[in-house]
């Protein structure tokens, strides 16, 4: 049985009393948002009992129990099971109240409210009326005697500034202002105090109470319950062990630590089932001491944790080398394996040699993953399982690169990063960061005694990606028979042959290579000297480059083992699906196929002329045309392909080049063949978003950035047209912000819907692929008419085959006042149709 009453803070802190923090408890840790919302409250309350002596304000409640600890006669003690945080903020304000007093009024009022609601004046052990958690009990006592330092930094300490600079503010020189202030802190803010009855479980009140609507994390519950099984060891295992974990590693590092533990035993743990999967394991150990034993083992894996996240910190240069590496990188499902070699080390069973070896091997998997064009193919499942599945019977470094060498792992191999070097597109893989990373480090392995800063550098194509008319001759002259000039010039384009870093890659541009190479000469980059001694820059010329930094990746990031060899490189039966799933009415070229599978477009027609595939005939040139050289596979077959592509429902022109409304891109084959997300080569950068609330302001600055006020302008009225109708706006949380019309939220009884999603790029997706599962879109009509509808708009014309995709239109649409007044009309239409389901569609649901 629990007693609830309502009291205030006098009657809580009258009499001798003592109210202790359970060490599971978190840190003290209100912000300025809430101490401000506090002070608020209580001068509004103030003010209002200078009308209604008896005015009260309700702040919420107390949880308590009786200390299972034997008390002295005279002193009840309680824990406080929940509310510490509250009842902190309110000493610590009667604290700020009480010097503000004594020092404009006299010194009876620090006597007086020590006294009364501070300290059990009698008492040496128990004189404290609170005692939070050892975190913050140095800071706290220093507040109750006045003796903090005026720069400590502790959240105790910031608050007490806090309360004393509005006390300050509040009219010093009227006194009754102060007194009304106190008389509204100590009775009349009014809680409700649920206090435990003994023998009751005090931890699991604690647990329900934060496992059904509010605020722990995962660690600080992992860290309520391990403490909840030391009741006789607790104090001494927080100082020595858990409070210098706490201290050396942040909330979410700890939560960080707690899973990478998990993750060591089984690789499939989520990190939001950190507590309940940890809390099992820990259930099986009986003794205080295992629990303590585990704690210990927290504590020296936290130090290593520490070590990963802060590579300057570790002593060995070679691997502190490695640890910076990856965490440039930006992969943290590599944490497990790092802690894990660490961890080896320490030890004993590895030495720093063995460790820093096994994380070059990981560097090396990612570098030659992503220079094949499968940067994230699968890569957070074959991190996570590298602990439990690599050897045990190898050396370390050894059982590393053997588990990234078998299976479908794609760790290429010397011949597959030659031939992708020429003609895999190494700027649309990976992410932006990382291929930047890969040239840096490509510099670097030059290991020139003068090394030139590469902080500000970007990457430049050398070979401009619009083709002046200078350019275009150039590269004509390498063009062999029945090749296209703008395809020769899309092989080429972004392959890593032709690309460097520069910092003066708005100056470049698309300038003659001439005085490209003239810049380039004075920048002094190593990585440039193959560019600079050229005289011209075409196909030869970057195919030497290629085969020049081939040799550099080779010797720098070492490849897997030989077993590897005899595995294929090329997915092709990803190719095949895609092709399969190809619409009739629709064609795709063959560097949008090749960019899907990571290979060249040139490899891809070898294999597309001497290995049937369905659909190859809708498969065409960048310009639409049929290739020059087509074959049907079948010796009798000798119908032209483009007419049977028309009676497909394919449209030409006068040029004989199909209408490029109705090409599919990379990303439609890519859902097309059923690929998730982590296995389609990565188009867009991504990064690690801030914190919610700026993913608005990043969509903004993004889009005013790529589109020029004009786009963005237009885009700002439509999204405030779209929720004045009721919609609402969501970002993603990607490198490019992008913005989804909400037309319902996934609370509804029928779940979330969105027509389309804005990217700052300059597209409008319309995102048929996902209203085909969400009623009533559903029903194929109604998806129709809304094709149809947008159609109208000038210059849109999404083709049929796309209405099981997410085809879209330029935002520059948008910069017309009538076609935008027309999409509004369209997407009220779309609004009212989400919110205007059938009855038999409701009852269904």
């Amino acid at each position: 049985m629990v007693a609830a009453e309502e009291t205030t803070l006098q009657r809580l802190l009258e009499g001798a009393k003592q109210y202790q923090v359970p060490l599971y408890q978190r840190t003290y840790s209100w912000s300025k948002i809430q101490l401000a919302r506090l002070w608020d409250d209580v001068r509004k309350l103030a003010e209002d009992r200078v009308d209604n002596p008896t005015a009260t304000h309700f702040i919420g409640s107390l949880v308590l129990a009786p200390s299972p600890k034997i008390s002295p006669a005279g002193v009840a003690e309680y824990l406080v099971v929940d509310g510490q945080q509250r009842l902190t903020s309110l000493s610590i304000l009667l604290c700020a109240i009480r010097d503000h007093r004594a020092k404009h009024e006299g010194a009876n009022h620090r006597v007086r409210l020590d006294h009364q609601y501070l300290t059990n004046p009698f008492e040496e052990e128990r004189w404290l009326k609170l005692v939070p958690t050892q975190h913050d009990r140095d800071a706290y006592v220093g507040c109750v005697k006045s003796t903090m330092k005026a720069d400590s930094t502790d959240a105790v300490s910031v608050a007490y500034r806090f309360f004393v600079d509005a006390l300050a503010v509040d009219d010093p020189e009227n006194p009754l202002d102060i007194a009304r202030i106190e008389s509204a802190v100590i009775t009349g803010l009014g809680l409700v105090a649920v206090t435990a009855q003994p023998g009751d479980n005090v931890y699991r009140i604690f647990e329900s109470l934060n496992n059904t609507g509010l605020k722990l994390t995962q660690a600080d519950l992992l860290r309520n319950y391990l403490f909840m099984r030391l009741p006789t060891q607790g104090s001494t295992v927080y100082d020595v062990l858990w409070r210098p974990l706490q201290e050396q590693l942040a909330p979410a590092e700890l939560e960080l630590l707690f899973w990478l533990d998990l993750v060591h035993r089984d690789p499939r743990v989520k990190q939001t089932d950190i507590y309940a999967s940890q809390q099992t394991r820990l259930e099986a150990l009986r003794a205080e001491d295992e629990i303590e034993a585990e704690v210990r083992r927290f504590a020296r894996l936290g130090a290593l944790l520490r070590v990963i996240l802060h590579p300057d910190e570790e002593n060995d240069p070679g691997v502190r080398q490695r640890l910076e590496r990856l965490s440039a990188w930006g992969t943290t499902t590599v944490y497990p394996l790092a802690l894990h070699l660490l961890d080896r080390r320490q030890r004993g069973t590895a030495t720093s040699e063995q460790v820093a070896q096994a994380m070059l091997y990981v560097e090396s998997f990612f570098v030659r993953r992503l220079v094949i064009g499968r940067s994230t193919m699968n890569i957070n499942r074959i991190l996570l399982s590298v602990v439990t599945e690599m050897s045990t019977e190898l050396p370390v470094d050894e059982a590393v690169r053997a588990y990234l060498s078998t299976g479908r792992k794609h760790y290429a191999t010397d011949a597959a990063v030659r031939s992708a070097v020429r003609s895999t597109p190494f700027y649309l893989h990976g992410r932006a960061s990382q291929r930047t990373l890969v040239l840096r480090w490509l510099e670097q392995s030059y290991d020139s005694k003068e090394p030139v800063s590469l902080e500000k550098a970007t990457i430049e194509h050398v070979l401009p990606q619009t083709l002046t008319d200078e350019w275009r001759q150039m590269l004509a002259a390498d063009l062999g028979p029945d090749e296209n000039l703008d395809e020769l010039h899309e092989s080429l384009l972004h392959t890593l042959g032709n690309l460097t870093l520069t910092g003066y890659n708005p100056e470049l541009g698309n300038k003659p290579f001439a005085a490209k190479r003239a810049r380039l000469e004075k920048s002094g980059v190593r990585l440039s000297r193959e560019i600079t001694s050229r005289d011209r820059w075409g196909r030869p010329e970057i195919y030497a480059r290629a085969d020049s930094l081939a040799d550099r990746i080779l010797a720098t990031w070492p490849g897997p083992t030989e077993q590897a060899g005899n595995q294929s490189e090329v997915p092709w039966d990803i190719m095949t699906k895609a092709l399969a799933e190809l619409p009739a009415g629709s064609w795709t070229t063959y560097g949008d196929l090749a960019a899907l599978i990571g290979t060249a477009a040139m490899p891809l027609g070898v294999r597309l002329a001497n290995h049937p595939v369905p659909n190859a005939h809708r498969v065409l040139q960048v310009d639409g045309k049929i290739a020059p050289g087509f074959r049907w596979l079948e010796p009798d077959r000798k119908d032209d392909p483009r007419d049977l592509l028309i009676a497909e429902g394919v449209k030409f022109d006068e040029q004989g080049r199909a209408d490029q409304a109705q090409r599919i891109s990379t990303e439609e084959l890519a859902q097309l063949a059923g690929l998730t997300p982590e296995e389609v080569p990565e188009r867009v950068p991504r990064q690690r978003a801030g914190k919610a609330g700026t993913y608005a302001e990043r969509f903004i600055e993004q889009l005013t950035a790529r589109q020029g006020p004009t786009v963005a302008t237009a885009t700002f009225v439509l999204l405030e047209a779209w929720t004045t109708l009721g919609g609402t706006l969501s970002y993603g949380t990607g490198g490019e912000t992008s913005c989804f019309l909400m037309a319902r939220r996934r609370e509804h009884v029928l779940g979330s819907i969105w027509p389309a999603v804005i990217y700052p790029s300059g597209k409008f997706e319309v995102v048929f692929q996902h209203l085909s599962v969400r009623t009533p879109f559903t029903d194929v009509a109604l998806r129709e008419e809304l094709r149809q509808r947008l159609n109208q708009l000038r210059d849109v014309d999404i083709a049929p085959a796309k209405i099981a995709l997410r085809p879209g239109f330029p935002l520059t649409v948008l910069a017309d006042a009538d076609d935008r007044e027309a999409l509004l009309d369209h997407l009220a239409w779309f609004y009212d149709q989400a919110h205007a389901p059938d009855e038999d569609t409701l009852a269904t649901v």
